[in-house]
């Protein structure tokens, strides 16, 4: 099986100032999927422009044919199941079924406190991304849904017609804890890793890849646990918070070998991020339309 690589393209930049650019430039490359994150703001990137997620796709679907197109990841931190549903729902119909959700709890940057509430604590996260997925999911998959949990809550939400992609359209689950796992054997058609924060700043990539190994291996466990056919759910690795860094990008030869190592331990999708000068993602932009357009070959 031919490893799928895409790319993220994160909305910092004006439509017509090199956005709209980028992802139509991501098709010609070849790229499987181009996701964009969503947030209300991100990291350095807060002091500058950052556009929406759901606007920024719904025009990369208006100027794109078969790009696949996505978040990586929506979260509860400023989201509501009802109206992110519908949004979906909308872009799913305008790009023609291209589109992939991108999911995860959040976590306590920015966008934790942008609507003035408190920053939760991460097994408040995980009690909210446990009823936030399966809401989604019947939103998604049904016409009218109400339902009153601890967080959410849905009278009557209709969402007719449904999603183009039947019986809704995909979701990639972030998760690297237990309780995150169960929800991607449930209710994921992908699994997404970043690797192992805690070896961001120190750690080896011989370390990143036995770490990631374990994640993969207690998925495995879980999937048997559940009675999820693993063979039905993907893995994506989003790359750039290994300890690898930038270093695959410096070439197509360090490319190939990362994402080799990692097709081993049965990753399907490689994710690398579209090159943003002087940021933690500046790459040279020849060598990373090198990667797009030769390393899906050599990783058949």
């Amino acid at each position: 099986m031919t490893l799928r690589l895409s790319t993220v393209i994160l909305p910092y930049r004006r439509w017509h100032e090199g956005g709209r650019a980028a992802w139509t430039r991501a098709e010609q490359l070849g790229f499987h999927t181009a996701y964009t994150y969503d947030h209300l703001s991100w990291r350095t990137f807060r002091d500058g422009p950052w556009f929406g997620a759901v606007p920024t796709l719904t025009a990369a679907a208006s100027v794109t044919d078969r790009l696949r197109l996505g978040t990586l990841v929506t979260s509860p931190n400023f989201r509501h199941p009802v109206t992110l549903a519908k949004e979906l729902i909308s872009l799913d119909d305008i790009s023609g079924g291209r589109v992939t959700l991108g999911i995860g709890a959040g976590g306590s940057g920015f966008d934790a406190t942008a609507l003035g509430q408190e920053p939760w604590t991460p097994r408040e996260r995980a009690d909210r991304f446990a009823e936030f997925v399966p809401l989604l999911d019947r939103l998604l998959s049904e016409d009218a849904v109400s339902y009153e949990g601890d967080f959410y809550s849905a009278h009557e939400a209709r969402n007719i017609p449904g999603c183009v992609q039947r019986p809704r359209l995909p979701f990639a689950v972030a998760a690297t804890g237990p309780r995150g796992m169960r929800l991607a054997a449930r209710f994921g058609q992908a699994w997404v890793t970043t690797g192992d924060p805690k070896l961001f700043e120190n750690g080896t990539p011989e370390q990143s890849i036995r770490a990631i190994r374990g994640q993969a291996e207690r998925l495995d466990d879980i999937c048997a646990e559940v009675g999820r056919d693993m063979t039905g759910l993907d893995r994506v690795l989003l790359t750039g918070f290994t300890p690898d860094r930038n270093g695959p990008l410096e070439s197509l030869n360090a490319f190939v070998d990362f994402a080799g190592r990692h097709a081993e331990l049965g990753f399907t999708e490689v994710v690398i991020h579209w090159p943003i000068p002087d940021s933690p993602f500046a790459a040279e932009e020849k060598i990373f339309e090198q990667i797009a357009m030769e390393a899906p070959a050599q990783l058949r």
